[in-house]
C-alpha cells in the first residue's frame, strides 16, 4: 500500500509507532500490524541513523519500500532529531513527519528551535511533534517533580512553536526492559485538556498494558515503543546463535520474535479498523 502521511494515523485513532534500527525490525513492524490488522508508524531515530554511520538514505529506502507491500496503512517518522539537516531531510525521504527534541535546552530555547522546525515541516507538509519535559531513560529522572511536563507550559510552548503533537513526560521513561512504571493519569488528563493537539507517549516499553489503555483512554494519542522490539530481538539472537552459524537461522524468529510484540501492542491499545 502507498505510504500514508503520519498526520492521517494520527488523526484516525490512537497508534503505535515503534522504532526501526535494521532491516529486520522495519519487516517485523509490517508483518505484526499486517497480523493485528491495525496501521503503525515506522519510526527512525537518530541514533538509529548515527548507528548506520551518520547515513539516512539507505535504512530510509529499506523502510519505505517494506512500508510500500505492507498490507495495512503504515507512515514513516523521523525520532528524537537533534540535529538541523537531519530533520531537514525528512521529506526527500518520504517520511510523513518528524519530531524535533530541544527538551536538554533551555525553555526559551527549545521554543526558539522546535518553531523553526515546525514552520520548515508544515512548509513541507509535515507532521511535527515536539517534547517538554524529561521523560528520562535518556537524560532526567521521569519521578522528580520538576521532570513532568506543566499543563500550563505546555498549552503555553504549543501555542508558541505550532507543534502538531507533544510529547510528554507523565512517568514514562525510555529503556525501561520491565513494564513496571507508573504513569501519572491525572497529569495526562490535565494537559489533555491545556493542549489543543494530541499527546504521546515515549518509553512505552516499560509500561504495562492496563496502564497504556488507561492513558489511551484518557488522551493519549501516539504510543512510542522501542525498546520491547530489542528485548525480543536479543533474546532470540542469544537462543540461536549459540547453535547456528548462519544468521539467517537466528535472525528469522529474532523477526518473528519483535513481529509478536508488535501485534501485541497494536492489539492491546489500539482500535481495531472501523
Amino acid at each position: 500500500m502507498p505510504l500514508v502521511p503520519t498526520a492521517d494515523l494520527v488523526r484516525a485513532a490512537p497508534v503505535c509507532a515503534f522504532n526501526v534500527i535494521t532491516l529486520e525490525h522495519a519487516e517485523a513492524v509490517a508483518a505484526g500490524a499486517e497480523l493485528a490488522g491495525r496501521p503503525a508508524i515506522l519510526q527512525i531515530s537518530e541514533n538509529a541513523v548515527r548507528f548506520h554511520g551518520g547515513r539516512l538514505a539507505p535504512l530510509a529506502a529499506a523502510a519505505r519500500a517494506v512500508a510500500a507491500e505492507a498490507g495495512v496503512d503504515v507512515s514513516l517518522h523521523l525520532d528524537h532529531v537533534v540535529t538541523q539537516r537531519l530533520w531537514r531531510a525528512a521529506a526527500e525521504h518520504g517520511f510523513g513527519s518528524f519530531m524535533v527534541d530541544a527538551s536538554r535546552l533551555s525553555y526559551a530555547d527549545n521554543v526558539a528551535a522546535t518553531r523553526a522546525a515546525a514552520g520548515f515541516g508544515h512548509a513541507h507538509g509535515l507532521w511535527v511533534e515536539a517534547e517538554l519535559g524529561a521523560i528520562g531513560g535518556k537524560a532526567g529522572d521521569p519521578h522528580a517533580p520538576g521532570a513532568r511536563t506543566d499543563p500550563a507550559q505546555a498549552e503555553a510552548y504549543v501555542a508558541r512553536t505550532g507543534v502538531d503533537g507533544l510529547a510528554v513526560a507523565v512517568g514514562s521513561r525510555h529503556a525501561m526492559t520491565t513494564r513496571e512504571a507508573t504513569l501519572d493519569h491525572e497529569l495526562i488528563a490535565a494537559l489533555r485538556a491545556a493542549v489543543p493537539v494530541p499527546l504521546v507517549l515515549h518509553g512505552s516499553s516499560g509500561v504495562a498494558e492496563g496502564e497504556l489503555r488507561r492513558a489511551v483512554a484518557g488522551g493519549i494519542r501516539k504510543v512510542n515503543v522501542g525498546t520491547a522490539l530489542n528485548v525480543a530481538y536479543t533474546g532470540a539472537v542469544r537462543a540461536g546463535a549459540a547453535v547456528h552459524t548462519d544468521p539467517r537461522r537466528y535472525l528469522a524468529p529474532a523477526r518473528d520474535a519483535m513481529a509478536e510484540a508488535v501485534a501485541a501492542y497494536l492489539t492491546a491499545v489500539t482500535p481495531p479498523p472501523a
